[in-house]
């Protein structure tokens, strides 16, 4: 019994110094701070983004799931870029829509004046 008592006590002795000397940061002094991880790939701001853009996009993970800013800032892009193509596809449509029925439209030569009676 008086091993076992000798055992834990030495074990409890060991583990202390060990979290003293990781803490205190040992010979080498504190360890650094670590600067916060960033979007490493954000969306191209010098053209539209297309399906690989948005495959790629890797969200770096922070204690609670991902930042809020990152995530924030790609669904913003996405929702303008996706907003300012589905106005060209409106506009692409009616403009087709227009082309179609021109030629469709009745094919009339312009009237022509009567020739007047001269008494």
């Amino acid at each position: 019994m008086v091993m076992f008592l000798f055992l834990v006590v030495a074990l409890a002795i060991v583990v202390a110094a060990v979290t003293l000397s990781v803490v205190s940061g040992g010979e080498s002094g504190p360890l650094p701070e670590v600067a916060p991880e960033r979007l490493q790939d954000p969306l191209p701001p010098d053209r539209p983004v297309n399906r690989a853009d948005v495959e790629s996009l890797r969200f770096p993970q922070v204690p609670r799931g991902y930042r809020m800013a990152d995530v924030d800032d790609a669904l913003s892009r996405l929702g303008a870029e996706l907003a300012e193509r589905d106005a060209r596809i409106t506009d692409l449509e009616s403009a087709l829509a227009g082309a179609q029925a021109a030629p469709h439209a009745p094919h009339t030569a312009p009237a022509r004046p009567e020739p007047e009676d001269r008494p």
